[in-house]
């Protein structure tokens, strides 16, 4: 089970290795454009909500959010062995005969109703009219968490193990999510003067933010990725930011591996695009929260590295100005990061140890563990 399949982001990188895992399972998903993933999970048997055959329903799926809690609903799952969900949203709260576990890998409790609501909906009158969904979504989210209808959650971080504890009082374990390090490797060369930054354009990636740190510091930053706000950041950006859109994969390895650091704002559930530019050999400088605490070795504030060979920078407060501190810092210590230590930092994040992992705790949940 799955939210829905519209692009090839995070999410469906870890549900391309879980495909791996049960090639002959089916997969039910409330929307999918056929072609958008990747052939793993497209060779599965694939089945759709009723809101999959509404008409442009591609572009403009996050406006049904009210009929998702519907929409999954929609579904009965009875006779299987074994239920996956791999949800941010709703996916978790598919209907099924109680006998059959059900393990939920957990991307992050819903962002936009829990940690994130302020983000995507302002502190204005959309706000308030939205109030009353909100407490809807979050109702709903809490009653289909109970053990009745998922039998274990796996979290994809301590920040999401701590989520899931907070909103749904329940324990997780965790298992990093898979990231596909030996596809990225480092070039060997010294890099181009340009930092990048990877990601969507919505609320929480924080793109403004870094935006607003290199108009200050007159550095070349690069942005990868597409989204609904990009149009709007591009008319108002310096030129020495540049919008590159969507990159294939060989691509996007060789940004990695040319850029002096990745540029890593957002506080990311887990983060699977600063564990790729590690295996690029790159460093990563971070917003100190969320994911980035299980996947970043900080330089610690004097500039001394931490017992670990440190592996990037961490910036707090959440500001323009903490990222443009940190960028400076960085480059006063640039010499203190070796590429071969951040790759192998970033080398046990690979799919084999995610295969293993996730395997045992299907193995608990089979056996009646919660």
């Amino acid at each position: 089970m799955h939210d829905w399949l519209t692009g090839f982001r995070g999410g469906e990188k870890v549900l391309a290795e879980l495909a791996k895992l049960y090639p002959e399972a089916d997969l039910y998903t409330l929307v999918y454009v056929p072609g958008s993933t990747c052939e793993a999970i497209e060779r599965l048997s694939i089945h759709t909500s009723p809101l999959s055959r509404i008409p442009g329903i591609r572009h403009h799926y996050r406006a049904w959010l009210p009929l998702f809690p519907l929409a999954i609903r929609s579904f009965r799952l009875e006779g299987y062995d074994l239920i996956v969900s791999v949800s941010h949203a709703v996916a978790k709260a598919v209907p099924h005969d109680a006998a059959i576990p059900h393990v939920s890998y957990c991307l992050t409790p819903m962002r936009y109703v829990w940690d994130e609501s302020s983000r995507y909906l302002g502190h204005g009158l959309r706000r308030t009219l939205s109030a009353p969904l909100v407490r809807y979504l979050k109702n709903f989210d809490r009653s289909t968490s109970d053990r009745d209808q998922v039998r274990r959650f796996v979290a994809v971080s301590r920040a999401v193990s701590v989520r899931i504890s907070d909103h749904y009082q329940r324990f997780s374990e965790i298992v990093w999510p898979p990231v596909d390090v030996d596809r990225i490797r480092p070039n060997g060369r010294a890099p181009d003067d340009f930092y990048l930054l990877v990601g969507g354009f919505v609320p929480y990636k924080c793109a403004p933010l870094a935006i607003e740190a290199f108009r200050e510091l007159k550095r070349p930053l690069w942005i990868v990725g597409d989204g609904p706000l990009r149009r709007r950041l591009a008319s108002g950006a310096p030129a020495h930011v540049r919008f590159l859109g969507h990159v294939g994969d060989a691509e996007l390895a060789d940004l990695y591996a040319r850029c002096r650091a990745l540029i890593y704002p957002q506080r990311e559930d887990f983060g699977i695009s600063a564990v790729e530019a590690q295996a690029a050999g790159r460093p990563v400088i971070a917003f100190g929260g969320g994911g980035a605490c299980d996947t970043v070795v900080p330089l610690d504030a004097s500039g001394t590295p931490s017992a670990a060979s440190p592996t990037g920078i961490w910036f707090t407060p959440h500001t323009s100005a903490a990222l443009a501190e940190a960028v400076l810092r960085f480059e006063a210590n640039e010499a203190t990061f070796s590429s071969d230590a951040i790759r192998a930092w970033a080398k046990p994040f690979g799919p084999e140890r995610f295969r293993r992992e996730f395997s045992a705790q299907v193995q608990k949940a089979c056996a009646g563990d919660g």
